[in-house]
């Protein structure tokens, strides 16, 4: 060891014991040259699942439970709950006759249906039908209890930003004294009020969830019916995307959720796709037909591609800055979430379309 080496480490040394360190040393890992994600790749094939979702409902209430929920643990973030550095994701199930209690909290869920019919989600006085497609939201800091009064389970995919409240320290959470809230409004409401291209004059009634959209279900006959009428009218197919559209707030015309963005897409049979990178990384449900996605991620998967053959209900993760390429073999609609709100707010989303 040199003189100036010595005199370095005596410094490191010396103001360790005072809470400093020098920034020369980490600089290259606090601010790398590109993306480089912890989270990896994974898919979660709905046949594999399947049998444990089942099998939860043996061994646990949903009442017991509160939310019975089979976490998407990302492999590269082991014991963290996350299927991205940011987000959350998991597989609910209830059961017919069950009710998952009431509560509220301040991070903000989605709910994208996945199998089955005859539940319903209550927010804040409403209540929903779920049906499989359906896009519903919880905004942050509404009470909501889900119930299932039809005859078969229903399973959806819930997708939270705890991760990132957790960062901001900023989660909280309530129990409500009853398990099932008071309904206030019939089902169908907030429909009528802003799905329809119009919405209240009062901005109370116009804005009853403040940042997130007022339209709180999103039914799928709708969502799939517009895709399906781009495809009949042969608009242009984007060579990385196919047809994709992303659900709105109708009072703004942004995200429905300040923190989380949602989106479906159509790929037409033969489609072949163009791979493209966005730094936020994203989680995909199939909801219809069959493909493959090939992603090649960058960080800690760096140089390990994965394929992943697609079909109704499987389940896979793209992260930060990884190359998607998609393909269908038949018409294949996709749903899909991710953090790109937060990212285009503090003007830090960027893609590349190159190939």
């Amino acid at each position: 060891m040199n003189d100036i080496a010595r005199e370095r480490a005596s410094l490191y040394r010396d103001m360790a014991p005072r809470h400093l360190t020098p920034l020369w040393e980490v600089l290259h890992r606090l601010v790398p040259p590109r993306p480089e994600p912890a989270c990896l790749p994974h898919q979660w094939k709905y046949a594999d699942v399947r049998p444990f979702v089942e099998r939860s409902g043996e061994v646990i209430t949903a009442e017991e439970a509160v939310r019975r929920v089979l976490i998407f643990e990302n492999p590269g973030l082991p014991g963290q709950s996350r299927v991205t550095g940011s987000l959350y994701a998991g597989l609910q199930l209830i059961l017919p006759g069950e009710i998952a209690p009431a509560h509220r909290h301040t991070q903000s869920a989605l709910r994208f249906i996945v199998e089955g019919s005859g539940a319903y989600t209550a927010v804040d006085g409403e209540r929903t039908t779920m049906h499989p497609g359906d896009f519903i939201l919880t905004p942050s800091w509404t009470w909501h209890d889900h119930g299932n009064e039809g005859r078969e389970p229903v399973v959806w995919l819930d997708g939270l930003d705890i991760p990132t409240i957790a960062f901001l320290d900023a989660g909280f959470a309530e129990n409500a004294s009853a398990a099932v809230q008071a309904i206030a409004r019939p089902e169908g409401t907030s429909a009528a009020r802003h799905g329809a291209n119009l919405a209240p004059v009062r901005d109370a009634d116009a804005r009853p969830y403040g940042m997130a959209s007022p339209l709180f279900s999103y039914p799928y006959d709708r969502s799939r019916a517009a895709l399906a009428a781009l495809v009949r009218a042969k608009a242009p197919v984007d060579p990385c995307d196919g047809h994709k559209l992303r659900y709105v707030n109708p009072a703004t015309g942004g995200w429905p959720m300040p923190t989380m963005a949602a989106f479906l897409q159509w790929l037409p049979a033969g489609f072949r796709g163009r791979g493209s990178r966005q730094t936020d990384a994203a989680v995909y449900s199939v909801v219809e037909g069959h493909g493959r996605a090939v992603v090649e991620p960058v960080g800690a998967g760096a140089g390990v591609p994965r394929t992943f053959e697609l079909g109704p209900r499987d389940h896979f993760v793209v992260p930060s800055w990884a190359k998607l390429s998609l393909a269908a073999d038949e018409d294949c609609v996709l749903f899909s979430f991710s953090d790109r709100p937060i990212q285009q707010a503090i003007g830090v989303w960027r893609e590349s379309r190159a190939g």
